[in-house]
């Protein structure tokens, strides 16, 4: 497997941001990847570094979010904004190096991730 860091994805990431008004995001402890010949079938992943390795390493909270190259890069434009913007919602508000899982009782990812692109289309949109 080949990982390589993909700064598209981080320009990406800090436009989405932007435009969002995401700023409970650290863009300097978000590292992105491009991943070539991974076996995972999803577009994208994000990687948490976990409450344990921080406090043992004495570092601070950081993410990295991985694109899985044979198919996200097969995608359009906008629906890699939406695999982007989907994978910023497993960064929770406090930014503490764990993950949000796509389902709670009060929240379902994939909703909220449809219902952000359309507000990030409709900001674009006024530009």
């Amino acid at each position: 497997m080949d990982w390589q860091e993909a700064e598209d994805v981080r320009d990406d990431l800090l436009h989405i941001c932007d435009i969002l008004g995401l700023s409970y995001i650290d863009m300097g402890r978000i590292f992105c990847y491009r991943t070539e010949g991974s076996k995972a079938r999803a577009y994208a992943r994000t990687w948490a570094f976990p409450k344990i390795f921080q406090r043992a390493l004495g570092v601070q909270p950081a993410y990295v979010i991985e694109v899985i190259s044979r198919y996200y890069d097969k995608l359009d434009n906008d629906n890699k904004k939406k695999v982007l913007i989907h994978e910023l919602l497993h960064i929770p508000k406090n930014f503490s190096g764990a993950l949000l899982p796509h389902h709670t009782k009060d929240r379902h990812l994939g909703r909220t991730a449809h219902q952000l692109f359309k507000e990030y289309k409709k900001k674009m949109s006024n530009f």
